[in-house]
């Protein structure tokens, strides 16, 4: 991309959420900073991921997935779960407050703004990323306000990292 075209892309600003999955002994988290809602009836998620990577071909191979909603004290975390050089499995979870989701297995992070439950609904390629879709079956709240991306970083709505600007 052009210096102009990767500026403009920096632009949009996207709620972090880090995605869980648990497919028989197979545990893997991951962040993702394009999750969306792109229907309320019924009620349906997408996210963006890099084309072959393991949470999409473990959640496709599940039928679940779980959906965690980073609030702004937690960069840290979406930093952690976008490491490439984490411990593979269940040892990306080791130290960190968790429970398993009651329908995917899948580990749901404490202190998040929202959980979502989501069934496997679709997945295709576009480019060099792939969109997975999720249909909600179960979710629950915390409080705070979010952690997103945007220009390049990760802010809140006071500041990067949650700083006062």
């Amino acid at each position: 991309m052009t210096g102009a075209r990767t500026s403009a892309v920096h632009r949009l600003a996207g709620p972090v959420s880090i995605l869980t999955v648990r497919h028989d002994s197979r545990v893997h988290g991951t962040t993702a900073s394009t999750t969306t809602l792109v229907s309320t009836r019924p009620l349906i998620l997408a996210t963006s991921l890099r084309a072959g990577s393991v949470l999409g071909e473990l959640a496709i191979a599940a039928g679940w997935f779980s959906v965690n909603v980073l609030g702004g004290g937690q960069a840290e975390l979406a930093r952690w779960f976008a490491d490439s050089r984490r411990p593979p499995g269940i040892g990306q979870f080791a130290g960190l407050a968790w429970r398993p989701d009651p329908l995917t297995a899948a580990p749901l992070l404490e202190g998040t703004l929202a959980h979502y439950s989501c069934r496997g609904a679709g997945r295709f390629v576009v480019g060099d990323h792939e969109v997975l879709l999720g249909r909600v079956v179960e979710c629950d709240t915390g409080s705070g306000d979010p952690l997103l991306s945007f220009a390049g970083d990760l802010r809140t709505l006071t500041g990067k990292d949650g700083s006062t600007p």
